[in-house]
């Protein structure tokens, strides 16, 4: 596993993370800094690139804290298949395909266009950065990702602003806006509790690994 770079879009995953993978990169929620994480690690001489963390639901039977090893990302149009021995190290392949976005898919409807027009399962920020580079450099990835919003869930605002360029979260940002917007505190709260069964599940997995 030391040879085995993760990319990851916030701090809290890069802790879980790092209980198993020494060599782990914060891109810090965009996808600008996805694709610096990943020169940063094939800098420091990874041979195989890892995409780390949560992602958002975009078929409606995947629930909050659902595992996936996808078979393939797409982004930009194309199809980048994951090295399935590198799946097999992240607990084995799931047979989904998962869309690689630059933008938060924050509504409801969003993710319903993204599901009719792609076929994908799930979508994230930083599998794309790491299956474009790591297809351009001969270098094998894969995808772990947990299931955090689901389909059929809006992100409330305070989601949307909560992160800081480091990829943790800005307490005083997401106070401003619930100040603002009280109603989303119930979506806020859902929200929690989804991000938390994802959490567990990617410990579990990490765990298994060892």
């Amino acid at each position: 596993f030391d040879r085995i770079g993760v990319v990851v879009g916030l701090s809290a995953e890069a802790r879980i993370a790092r209980q198993r993978f020494p060599r782990v990169a914060v891109g810090g929620g965009t996808a600008d800094g996805a694709e610096a994480a990943v020169h940063r690690l094939i800098g420091q001489g990874v041979r195989a690139l890892v995409s780390f963390g949560l992602a958002g639901g975009l078929d409606p039977m995947l629930r909050p804290g659902a595992l996936i090893v996808p078979e393939a990302v797409v982004t930009q149009g194309r199809h980048l298949a994951t090295s399935p021995s590198l799946n097999d190290q992240c607990g084995g392949g799931t047979g989904h395909t998962l869309l690689g976005t630059d933008g938060i898919a924050a509504t409801v409807a969003a993710k319903q266009r993204l599901f009719v027009s792609s076929g994908c399962a799930a979508v994230d920020i930083e599998s794309g950065p790491v299956a474009r580079i790591a297809e351009a450099r001969g270098l094998p990835f894969a995808v772990l990702r947990a299931i955090c919003d689901p389909a059929e869930r809006d992100l409330p605002p305070a989601a949307l602003s909560a992160l800081t360029d480091a990829g943790a979260i800005g307490f005083l940002a997401v106070l401003g806006s619930v100040l603002a917007r009280p109603r989303q505190i119930p979506s806020l709260l859902a929200l929690g509790r989804d991000a938390a069964a994802a959490r567990r599940a990617l410990v579990g997995r990490v765990a298994a690994l060892g």
